[in-house]
This record gives structure tokens, C-alpha cells and sequence, in this order.
């Protein structure tokens, strides 16, 4: 079971039906809200689902929810799981805080834990991590961002870098990645930094955000804006204002439908696709090792991460991120099906679909 191998018709999976019949208890996942990223609703919850009937497990042994944005929601769900007979936990917290807390009383109960796509800082010990190699995600950010700047010829960039939510250990992983990119850009004077305000992952509080540092810094001429729904509500603003395609770039993650819309229109250097099926195999994967009281393979498990609260080395698995632009989309989430072509080329979208050559 290699971390690398999976595929998009989930076919690895069932090689673990042997595995599967082995375990007991539920496989419980946790989700966090529906607001910060379309993702949880549109792509982890059906694919995690995918993942475990494609190994053998019926609907009766995994159980997935979402917190809906409430730390006591997911508390009370994590609750109903260990009571209902849970022997592994999927959580991907809200904060790390109410994570590490439910993670606790996981480990106390006798239950295998997982942190689902972002790190719970300061959770317990002897547990996993699956997620995609989050510094890479910045880095490719970063780097789209400097190409964006090339192709789309802007004269003295003047960037604004926007920032994930501080509370989330992925965003500091992400700003890691493409201030690293950056950082000689800005030091070298090529580039100005306009400055690098407190960041979220609320869209409407991005808006605000940057239209209060354009207010004071009217020369900004690009930014990083660490997802695509922020990309969203700054491409809003830019939009509003009059500003024409391929002028201010911008950046994003997650392969969102509107984000891979303002990719093709040009208002988006590009988004990192993070192909969430291969995330979602390799959870439940994991997942269904740890139910069958198995070691997982070294192949599967083939990195660690540091917990930066507690300095301890989370065994995790990594998967691997995608910069997709007009060049690729086709041949990347149109041909994996994570969006489709009607949907991707309606309306004003589509001479930008036959540019690119989808369609």
C-alpha cells in the first residue's frame, strides 16, 4: 500500500478488503465546518465515504460528520462515536485546542487516532497524520506567483501576502512555503512587500482585509491569497474596481470551481490541486490498518511532521499537490473529474474552456 499509487478509480482499496474483515469497531471521521472551504461538503466527506465501501466496510462501521463551525458540535459527535463502539478517529479539528482535547479522550478510551489534513498541535502522543505536503503547497504557490508576475508583465510588483487562519498549523506550513519563495524577492528589492496582515480563512474577512490595505496602499499590484474562496472575495474587489484580466495576480488552493473559473479568466495566477481522493484513500487506508491492530507500511507511512507545541515526530503520510493553470487543467482536474466541463465552462467561462482547450 503505497502512499503514491493511489488512483482515481479507488481501485487500491480493494486490495484491502482482507484488512478490512479483520478489524473491529467504527472508523469515526470528523469534519470541520462548511464555510472556510467548499472542500469538506464537495470532495472529503463522498470520497472518504468512496474510500471505505471500495475496501469492504459497510455504512455501519464508519460514520462521518461535520461540526458545521462548532467545537462543541464536534465534541459531541466525537462523544457519540466512542460511545457507539469507535475504534479509530479521523479528526480534522477547527482548532487545535478543542482537537487535542477530543484526540485525548480518544487515546483514554482505547481508540487509534488520525489527524486529518491539518496537524493537531498538542495531541497525543503515538498518533498519524495524513495530509498533503503543506510546505510544498506554499512553495507552489510562491512559485506560480513569481511566474504570474513574469507572463502577466508586472512592472515593481507590490505584493500584499495574505495569510491563513494563524490558528491553523497548515497555514503556517503554507506561509512557510511561499514566503521561503518570496523572501529573496523581497530582500533583493526587485519586489516590494506591501505587508502580511493577520490572516483567515473566512472569505468576507479577507474581503475586508484587503480592501483596507489597498485603501492604505493603493500601488498593490499582487498578492498571495492563501485559498481560493479568499481569492474569490479579493477577486471581487479587483473586479468592482475596474481591473482588467492578467493585471494583479492573485494565488489559491483547493481547485475550487470559482477558483479554477478566475484561473481561466485570468484573475488567478493558477490553484494548487490538492487531488483530495488521494487524501482520502490514504486516511482510510490508515484507518483500516489501525482498525485491524496492524502496523501500516512504511511505504503508506512515509514521513514524519513536527508537532511544533509538543517537538514530538508525528508519523504521517504525505501526498502530493499539483500547481494547475490553463496549461493543465485538462489533463488534471477535468480528466480526474474533481470538476466538470459543464459546470467549469458555463456561461461567460467558456471562450476561456476553448482557449484552453476544454470543452
Amino acid at each position: 500500500m503505497d502512499a503514491s499509487a493511489f488512483t482515481a478509480d479507488f481501485s487500491m482499496m480493494k486490495e484491502l478488503a482482507g484488512l478490512a474483515k479483520q478489524g473491529k469497531g467504527m472508523v469515526g471521521v470528523l469534519l470541520p465546518d462548511t464555510t472556510t472551504s467548499t472542500r469538506y461538503v464537495q470532495y472529503d466527506a463522498p470520497y472518504l465515504k468512496k474510500a471505505f465501501e471500495a475496501a469492504g466496510l459497510t455504512s455501519a462501521q464508519f460514520k462521518i460528520d461535520n461540526a458545521n463551525g462548532s467545537a462543541s458540535t464536534m465534541q459531541t459527535q466525537a462523544e457519540a462515536d466512542i460511545n457507539a463502539g469507535a475504534s479509530v478517529l479521523l479528526v480534522d479539528p477547527l482548532d487545535p485546542g478543542s482537537g487535542a482535547a477530543i484526540e485525548a479522550k480518544a487515546k483514554a478510551a482505547g481508540l487509534a487516532v488520525i489527524d486529518y489534513d491539518r496537524l493537531v498541535t498538542g495531541g497525543p502522543n503515538d498518533r498519524y497524520y495524513v495530509s498533503f505536503d503543506n510546505v510544498k503547497v506554499g512553495q507552489l504557490m510562491g512559485q506560480g506567483l513569481v511566474q504570474c508576475v513574469q507572463d502577466w508583465k508586472v512592472a515593481k510588483p507590490n505584493v500584499l501576502v495574505m495569510d491563513g487562519d494563524p490558528t491553523d498549523n497548515n497555514a503556517t506550513l503554507f506561509a512557510q512555503g511561499y514566503n521561503g519563495v518570496l523572501s529573496s524577492k523581497f530582500s533583493s528589492g526587485a519586489w516590494t512587500k506591501a505587508g502580511e496582515p493577520a490572516g483567515t480563512w473566512v472569505p468576507q474577512q479577507a474581503a475586508t482585509t484587503f480592501q483596507q490595505q489597498l485603501t492604505a496602499h493603493p500601488g498593490i499590484n499582487a498578492a498571495i491569497t492563501p485559498n481560493d474562496d479568499n481569492a474569490n472575495a479579493v477577486i471581487s474587489i479587483l473586479k468592482g474596481n475596474g481591473v482588467k484580466p492578467k493585471t494583479f495576480p492573485t494565488t489559491g488552493q483547493d481547485a475550487s470551481l470559482p477558483g479554477l473559473q478566475n484561473v481561466l479568466t485570468g484573475y488567478q495566477c493558477g490553484t494548487v490541486y490538492k487531488p483530495i481522493y488521494l487524501e482520502a484513500q490514504a486516511a482510510a487506508a490508515l484507518a483500516i490498518y489501525l482498525r485491524a491492530g496492524a502496523t501500516p507500511p512504511s511505504s503508506l507511512v512515509n514521513s514524519t511532521t513536527k508537532d511544533s507545541k509538543t517537538s514530538q515526530e508525528v508519523k504521517s503520510v504525505y501526498t502530493t499537490p499539483i500547481w494547475v493553470t490553463p496549461a493543465n487543467m485538462k489533463d488534471t482536474v477535468v480528466k480526474d473529474g474533481t470538476v466538470t466541463v459543464a459546470k467549469l465552462c458555463a456561461g461567460a467561462v467558456k471562450a476561456a474552456c476553448t482557449a484552453a482547450g476544454i470543452g
